[in-house]
């Protein structure tokens, strides 16, 4: 109860955006009609689900309603969050950290909190019972690697790092050298935030992915990329870029307490196949939880 609880509060902004216009248009019909479906598809857009995924559910919905012959608008909300956990459901939430060292490369444009996200990372597989190590990685920011350092001592987990303006991929291979050596579960790299439209700092990272083919080829590794909720639409484009460039395995969804634009979740997993691994829920160490297809779908339609 207390997890719904979270997800029903950090979705509280969305929610109430939605459910108060939803409410006003099922007030403003009588029966379920093309005209019904057109406002329907709006305020989705207007959730920040985008046109093509507005449109694929209300025309998942409008199948429904035809084949249970159903008419009475109220109804369609319950349609509604099941077509949102479906689609939210057809990708594989769950990590693959089973081939140890398992290494979870974060990715992310300055500001969305991934190093924040990164040390609550830390702190969760540590609760579990997890040894792991965080890699400094980030050796462009000069405050960069001393924020994770207190993250690092926060969780109290080990970190490795090098001095400022180091070679990034040195300091994944000497971190990877540190777990095998240590039998340590996992390794949490942190990356350069870059803007995604900057192609040489994009293909700079392809060195850390070489790094782990030679050094731990036969680990598993997520490559996660940090999306702060708040920015909305540009959140489709990040995705859109930085897969473009590296191979993403998932999405750490941060910020969503703050933003009245969750419905975004919606169109990453639905056009690029790519599941939200966490979200960020607060400000505190232990708001970082595993995504939830239900629990996202109750908390943003609502009762």
């Amino acid at each position: 109860m207390a997890f719904l609880s979270k997800f029903k509060d950090a979705l509280a902004k969305t929610r109430e955006s939605f459910s108060d216009k939803f409410s006003t248009l099922v007030g403003a019909f009588r029966t379920v009609d093309e005209d019904f479906f057109e406002e329907l598809t709006e305020l989705l857009i207007l959730s920040d689900t985008g046109m093509d995924s507005a449109e694929s559910i209300c025309e998942a919905v409008k199948k429904r309603v035809k084949k249970e012959n159903i008419t009475d608008p109220e109804k369609i909300k319950g349609l509604l969050k099941e077509e949102v956990e479906t689609i939210l459901s057809s990708v594989d939430c769950q990590m693959n950290i089973e081939k140890t060292p398992a290494v979870i490369i974060v990715l992310g444009v300055n500001g969305v909190g991934k190093t924040t996200t990164i040390g609550k990372l830390a702190a969760r597989y540590k609760k579990e019972g997890k040894k792991v190590l965080l890699a400094a990685a980030d050796t462009f920011r000069a405050a960069a690697a001393e924020q994770l350092t207190i993250w690092a001592e926060r969780a109290d987990v080990p970190i490795v790092k090098h001095g400022e303006g180091a070679d990034p991929a040195a300091v994944l291979f000497d971190a990877i050298a540190k777990a095998k050596a240590k039998n340590m579960d996992i390794v949490i790299c942190d990356t350069a935030g870059r803007l995604h439209n900057k192609k040489p700092l994009m293909e700079e990272l392809s060195k850390i992915y070489r790094v782990i083919e030679k050094s731990a080829p036969s680990s598993s590794v997520e490559t996660l990329l940090a999306i702060d909720a708040t920015t909305g639409q540009n959140a489709v484009v990040q995705v859109k870029e930085f897969s473009s460039f590296l191979p993403l395995s998932g999405i750490i969804l941060t910020k969503l307490d703050g933003t009245a634009k969750g419905g975004i979740v919606i169109p990453i997993c639905r056009d690029y196949s790519l599941p939200v691994k966490f979200v960020g829920l607060g400000e505190k160490e232990d708001d970082l939880e595993p995504f939830s297809a239900h629990l996202f779908a109750e908390g943003l339609i609502g009762e």
